[in-house]
């Protein structure tokens, strides 16, 4: 793979935009904006049209904040629908996210946001309120995504020949952590590393997950708007790395049910205003500040609230099962990676929440606006957590406020009831968002599946 960048570190104004461009080889940019489920849709501009969109933004179909993964139109969204015209929406231009596209020499990609009507739904924007509330009481957000994801030696024509049966990992066998299996597949692994280094969006860690063809990513901390971002290229282009070497990525949260699930997990920290960590205080119990103890009861609390923006999909349930590393209740301990809310204690700097509710299938901004509005929201409260889990979570008994949903349905229920979402993301948000689950439930319910087929067409 052909790996090009240009110098993107000094862009931040909408004149480095138009210096840079203006000086790229490539006649045409790249911009994406991400939509309800975390995918990126975008399209090419030519140069000329790019940037007189500079200043004024340019239109884009609301269409993609109104349809399924699968371009299937909601028709139970009031923001969205037949009754709106699907006409063009305003989106910005955000010069902070400009990067050269590796795969492509010469060509820059730009991340933009919906503005206008469509800003209360647009999953950038909704991280952004968020993060401008945390700024209100006096907190910067740092954030990280990591993602465990499944690599197959199949293409996106052979999938849909087998019916996505019968696939054929990239690997065999459990092989966790595995440096046989990193230094036999080094393309693969160099491939990815090498990209998105170029791409701007560094792996601090890549290794071998338990199961054939699991991997696991881990991406550098950075600010939480860019932690966003980097989420979403990430889940992007792993699949574009894989699919140009007649690989298939996938990120979906449980793909057989003899296997681990595939995470999502975010890490998060606060700063105050002069950079300092505020979790980490040695005066109190385990070195848990304060603030730190009533961010982890805010996101305990909230948890069963807002699980649908954590587990989006009917699959995300699967995942959601006792003894495959994945939380069933909203339980939280130190160092302990059988709950669903882990204080990983260290310096000011590295002291930090990690959230091991979501699983890979998820949208990095709205899991990131999840984990930290409910953390915001439980120190403006001075919520308290319940006693930290010691040992194995699973054996122990949590109080019924603290079971997550155990299904799609009930989760689109729980958010759309809840009032303290309603506050930290918006009615608009909230009835949207929750009409999207709603959908994406009925969708699966109307499908025959190859079990019922294999289950009952005889014997019943």
């Amino acid at each position: 793979m052909n790996v090009a960048t240009v110098d993107t570190a000094a862009v931040k104004t909408v004149e480095d935009i138009r210096t840079a461009v203006e000086a790229a080889p490539a006649n045409h940019v790249k911009v994406g904006v991400c939509d309800v489920d975390g995918i990126l849709r975008g399209k090419y501009m030519a140069r000329d049209k790019f940037l007189s969109s500079l200043d004024g933004g340019f239109g884009f179909c609301d269409v993609v904040l109104g349809w399924d993964s699968n371009d299937q139109l909601y028709d139970n969204a009031k923001m969205t629908g037949w009754h709106t015209g699907y006409g063009d929406a305003p989106v910005r231009i955000l010069p902070e996210t400009m990067r050269s596209l590796p795969s492509e020499p010469g060509v820059l990609f730009f991340m933009g946001e919906f503005t206008g009507e469509m800003e209360p739904i647009c999953p950038r924007g909704v991280l952004r309120r968020v993060l401008e509330r945390g700024e209100a009481l006096g907190f910067r957000a740092k954030a990280a995504c990591e993602f465990e994801f499944l690599v197959v030696e199949e293409t996106a024509r052979t999938l849909s020949e087998k019916r996505f049966s019968g696939l054929t990992p990239h690997g065999a066998g459990n092989f966790g952590y595995s440096v046989i299996r990193n230094s036999v597949n080094t393309s693969f692994y160099q491939g990815l590393l090498d990209f998105f280094d170029a791409f701007g969006v560094p792996i601090e860690g890549l290794h071998e997950e338990t199961g054939p063809g699991a991997l696991e990513a881990a991406i550098r901390v950075d600010e939480a708007m860019e932690a966003g971002t980097r989420g979403v290229l990430f889940k992007t282009f792993a699949k574009v790395v894989a699919q140009r070497m007649d690989l298939f990525a996938s990120f979906m949260a449980k793909w057989n049910s003899d296997m681990p699930g595939q995470g999502g997990h975010v890490h998060v920290s606060l700063q105050d205003r002069e950079g300092r960590g505020v979790f980490r205080d040695e005066s109190c119990s385990e070195g848990l500040s304060r603030t730190m103890r009533h961010f982890i009861g805010g996101l305990q609390r909230l948890s069963p609230e807002i699980t649908a923006l954590s587990a989006p999909t009917v699959n995300s349930y699967k995942r959601l099962v006792p003894g495959y590393w994945a939380p069933t209740a909203a339980t939280w301990g130190v160092d302990n990676r059988t709950v669903a809310i882990r204080a990983i204690t260290g310096s000011d700097k590295s002291q930090r929440v990690e959230y091991r509710i979501p699983g890979a299938d998820t949208n990095p901004y709205l899991v990131l606006a999840a984990a930290l509005g409910a953390g915001f929201w439980g120190i403006e409260n001075e919520v308290e957590p319940s006693g930290a889990m010691t040992g194995n979570a699973y054996t122990q008994a949590c109080e019924d406020r603290f079971q997550l949903p155990r299904t799609l349905g009930e989760a689109s229920v729980a958010l759309e009831n809840s009032a303290a979402a309603r506050e930290i993301f918006g009615d608009a948000f909230v009835d949207h968002f929750a009409a999207s689950r709603m959908w994406e439930e009925r969708e699966a319910r109307r499908q025959v599946t190859d079990w019922e087929m294999a289950r009952y067409f005889e014997i019943i």
